[in-house]
């Protein structure tokens, strides 16, 4: 009897750590493992309002910032979760530090001597429908013209406005 645990625990535990990686609506970030088992599950027949608020840079300037591509996870967990893409809405705000990882190549470049490697996170959050906010307190703080950053950012007057304006409107917020 006891073999036949440790057989079924060791067929469940490395049939579990040999799952792949999926990436059901942004296809090169923000990963994830499905989990067939889960019990707990998103209701596809729900409006999601998610608002991403990032404050923290990548730890070197040539990875890409984690915290950004959180987004991306919340993205595709809804998705493999079963919830439309009409029934997910996603509100990136970007402020203090992580505010420099969303800008344009050649003010990346020039800040850190290194092509910005968030740039193609950026543009698949965008084509996903992820609305990317940065805040203009910050940019003005810290001295970024706001014509240097990525072309699918907008300027909000603060994130903490925009986290409330989102926040009146239904948008669970999770910090990152």
């Amino acid at each position: 009897m006891k073999k036949l645990i440790f057989i079924v625990f060791l067929f469940v535990f490395t049939g579990a750590i040999s799952q792949e990686k999926s990436n059901p609506l942004i296809k090169d970030f923000g990963s994830i493992f499905a989990v067939p088992f889960a019990i707990e599950k998103p209701n596809p027949t729900l409006q999601y309002k998610i608002l991403v608020d990032v404050n923290t840079a990548a730890e070197k300037p040539e990875v890409i910032n984690e915290n950004l591509e959180a987004a991306a996870k919340v993205v595709n967990l809804h998705i493999l979760g079963g919830v439309p893409e009409k029934n997910l809405k996603v509100v990136l705000v970007v402020h203090g530090a992580a505010a420099f990882n969303l800008m344009n190549n050649e003010a990346y470049r020039q800040k850190y001597a290194v092509d910005n490697p968030n740039l193609p996170l950026i543009t698949a959050l965008h084509k996903a429908g992820v609305k990317v906010f940065v805040c203009g307190q910050t940019i003005i703080k810290r001295n970024i013209d706001q014509q240097k950053l990525a072309p699918e950012v907008t300027v909000a007057l603060s994130a903490i406005t925009t986290i409330t304006n989102y926040s009146i409107n239904g948008y669970t917020v999770l910090k990152y």
